[in-house]
């Protein structure tokens, strides 16, 4: 089941987007090395160990603790450039001091040797100011020449203790380190919550409803939406369960995109983000100060378009394909308003160029210019009135010639169409000369 899912997901991905998988000690090595397989060794990120349970079995040898998280981008080590950081705790921030009453505020002491003997300008002797002689222990140096811990000592970057007679030590300024902190590997309760938090935030929304089985808690999932995304980016669940991770990008200024196949999707989903829209104030709501707001569309999926054999549905009418079609091409939503009704054309497809009008930026600095790529025509279902195979939905001289004149009517008569037929009639010379680019209908339709 996985692996076809793993394919699409990595095809969904943006170049510096990342996909992030639970999963417990059963499974998870397998499921590694599975998406060592899709997404490439190199673009791993890494594998996260996640306390999700602080109770202890007594029906098992060894208890068990934690999940996995296996993460992978497909900008691999590069994406540590792109990832957000996470807040820094009160702990953390209660490490910075100001004993000295610096002008620069709280600061706490940070390590001024380095593993491994470097003899370039790095293995200097220092006097402190009490007179006592001090070098790099063995097997480490000073990390910057000599000339630079005096630059530093001088702008009052350096610490000796209160005695000045203690080893050196780098002033580490509050206010200039990194606004968060960089992820760990290893998640507690505290830091991500854990099942049973997860189960309370369900029965808190459905009273007296038995709860998942694998519910998440949002404080996890808020964790990997901190880390992995911005406000309004796009993150996608497609094993939505109890719709935790659309109510926690929500609530973090996120769009979302949830699937789910069980009848939970309208059992618990549903309500559950409408509860979301109207403010419910359980799990993160009150760290991220959720007051409620906004809106979400649910839709169920159509017949589908091809049968267990590859082949167009029994079902599947002109519009169903035509509407999956000129999504494939395109990459935009088909709307069939915008073309006259009971004809092959679906519509001309634009590349937009964006160029600078003026020279000083003053009037109007951008326009934009569409350039038609090309025509998109589908003969399917009978549309030209014949469902006649030798006719209507194949590409004959008396079809094409109808399609050219349909052609003529369009707004870019000059472009070139991309016509999807049963079969074709015609050479390619004929082909080239009417500029029709033919894609057979169901072996050239993507995402087959």
């Amino acid at each position: 089941m996985m692996l076809p899912r793993l394919q699409l997901l990595r095809e969904l991905l943006s170049e510096d987007g990342s996909i992030w998988v639970t999963i417990d000690d059963n499974e998870g090595h397998y499921l590694k090395v599975l998406m060592d397989e899709v997404f490439g060794r190199g673009n791993f990120v890494s594998t996260i160990i996640w306390g999700n349970f602080y109770g202890r079995s007594g029906t098992a040898a060894i208890s068990p603790a934690h999940n996995y998280i296996h993460c992978y981008s497909p900008s691999g080590d590069r994406w540590k450039h792109v990832r957000g950081l996470l807040p820094r705790s009160e702990e953390s921030a209660s490490k910075y001091k100001n004993p000295d009453n610096n002008p620069r505020g709280f600061w706490r002491l940070g390590p001024i040797f380095a593993a491994e003997e470097r003899h370039e300008g790095l293995m200097y002797t220092i006097t402190t100011p009490s007179g006592r002689k001090v070098a790099p222990p063995k097997g480490s140096h000073w990390r910057m020449l000599e000339a630079d811990f005096w630059k530093m000592y001088a702008d009052d970057r350096i610490s000796f203790g209160a005695s000045g007679d203690n080893i050196p030590a780098v002033k580490l300024f509050l206010n200039e380190v990194q606004a968060g902190v960089v992820p760990r590997s290893i998640w507690s309760h505290g830091e991500a919550g854990h099942t049973q938090d997860a189960k309370r935030e369900v029965m808190a929304l459905f009273p007296g409803d038995t709860p998942f089985g694998t519910p998440k808690p949002e404080k996890l999932i808020a964790q990997i939406v901190q880390i992995a995304t911005n406000p309004n980016d796009l993150v996608l669940d497609s094993f939505l369960g109890s719709g935790t991770t659309a109510a926690v990008a929500h609530k973090m200024g996120r769009r979302w995109i949830g699937i789910e196949m069980g009848e939970h999707a309208a059992t618990h989903c549903l309500p559950r983000l409408q509860k979301v829209i109207d403010g419910e104030q359980g799990g993160i709501s009150k760290p991220v100060n959720w007051q409620g707001g906004g809106s979400f569309r649910f839709m169920a999926l159509g017949a589908p378009i091809f049968d267990e054999y590859g082949r167009i549905h029994p079902d599947v009418r002109f519009a169903t394909l035509a509407a999956f079609i000129w999504q494939q091409e395109t990459g935009a939503a088909w709307n069939a308003s915008a073309v006259q009704p009971g004809t092959p054309y679906l519509g001309t497809h634009y590349q937009l160029d964006s160029y600078l009008r003026s020279p000083d930026m003053r009037e109007s600095p951008i326009s934009f210019t569409k350039k038609p790529l090309f025509a998109c025509y589908l003969l399917f279902n009978g549309i030209l009135g014949d469902k006649r195979p030798a006719s209507g939905n194949v590409l004959t001289r008396e079809v094409l010639d109808a399609l050219l004149a349909l052609h003529a009517q369009t707004p870019e008569p000059a472009a070139p169409l991309l016509v999807f037929g049963e079969a074709c009639r015609l050479g390619p010379a004929r082909l080239e000369q009417a500029k029709v680019t033919f894609r057979h209908i169901p072996y050239d339709v993507k995402a087959r």
